[in-house]
């Protein structure tokens, strides 16, 4: 699917950002994000890691998924992060040679939660999730 050699077969015109591959551009802001995120002075993004980046073609539009160690303050780092994406949208555009910087959109990552769900529940362990509760209820 890739192609080798060249930016392109037809010499080098057109729009420099044509070679950049939107999943490289996605990479690179998750990067941005994350070390922006340690610097940021605020304890309710303490716990918060970005997982994966989205960008649309146009670059228009990223969305960041986060996840949190406790699945109870998604809502706090949600309103953070919120507060927050017009600082880090700056750094995104400061730190890259993209035309435009991309609107950045975050949310939760529910498919970490669920991996850690399933894998407690193949484990065994009653407490995998917050649904998850002992049939029959033994002791």
């Amino acid at each position: 699917m890739s192609r080798r050699g060249g930016r392109g077969r037809r010499g080098g015109g057109g729009d420099p950002r044509a070679g950049i591959r939107p999943a490289r551009v996605a990479e690179t802001i998750r990067r941005i994000l994350a070390e922006e995120l340690s610097e940021l002075d605020d304890e309710r993004l303490e716990l918060v890691s970005f997982t994966s980046v989205e960008v649309d073609p146009e670059y228009h539009r990223a969305l960041v998924w986060y996840t949190t160690y406790d699945p109870a303050d998604e809502a706090v780092a949600a309103e953070a992060l919120a507060e927050h994406a017009g600082e880090l949208r700056r750094a995104v555009g400061a730190r890259t040679r993209l035309r435009r910087t991309p609107e950045l959109h975050f949310r939760p990552d529910e498919v970490v939660r669920s991996a850690e769900r399933i894998e407690g529940l193949l484990a065994g362990d009653d407490r995998a999730g917050p649904d998850a509760e002992p049939d029959g209820g033994g002791a």
